[in-house]
């Protein structure tokens, strides 16, 4: 099936996009069920994500999975914590990476690994080096599908955040080392 819009998208494209944003919402995860053991939302997401990557449908579990944990994300109690969730939240919305060439799309694909990589810098006092390995060990976890799929969108959005200023470096990076 192909998803039709300003950019073409296939099912298997949208799991390589989510299978990226997988594996960097699996290794923070533990960030943020240590801080609230109590809160499964952002481990639901992680799994709905993961259906859809290993050959679910895509259905709204993947949606309603992504609003529980950016709502957990919102009630974290520390910035950690809300980033994990983010990034689990971020996973299980890959699978909806919406066919409309805007650059606010481009978050479907690598903010998972930009929260991530915020994540680290905190967990080692903010420092910034770490970030810029995680955001390079991202790059070289990117598949030629994900990359092509992410040349098919603008550039990722600016933003003020060090996040924001994490995910526009991956994205640089990426279409840099695969024009």
């Amino acid at each position: 099936m192909t998803v039709s819009g300003d950019v073409e998208l296939t099912m298997d494209e949208l799991r390589a996009v989510a299978g990226f944003a997988l594996l960097s919402a699996e290794d923070v995860l533990p960030v943020f069920e240590t801080a609230h053991p109590d809160d499964a939302r952002p481990r639901a997401a992680v799994r709905a994500a993961r259906a859809f990557v290993d050959g679910e449908r895509r259905t709204k579990l993947q949606r309603v999975s992504s609003l529980d944990a950016h709502r957990a994300a919102r009630e974290a109690g520390s910035e950690t914590a809300q980033l994990a969730a983010r990034a689990a939240g971020d996973a299980a919305a890959a699978a909806y990476l919406h066919p409309i060439a805007q650059a606010t799309q481009v978050g479907h694909i690598l903010r998972a690994a930009a929260n991530a990589a915020r994540v680290g810098e905190l967990r080692a006092g903010d420092d910034p080096a770490v970030g810029l390995a995680l955001i390079e060990e991202a790059r070289l976890r990117a598949t030629p599908t994900v990359i092509d799929v992410l040349n098919r969108y603008p550039l990722a959005p600016t933003g003020r955040t060090r996040t924001a200023h994490l995910m526009s470096l991956l994205d640089s990076s990426l279409r840099r080392a695969h024009p």
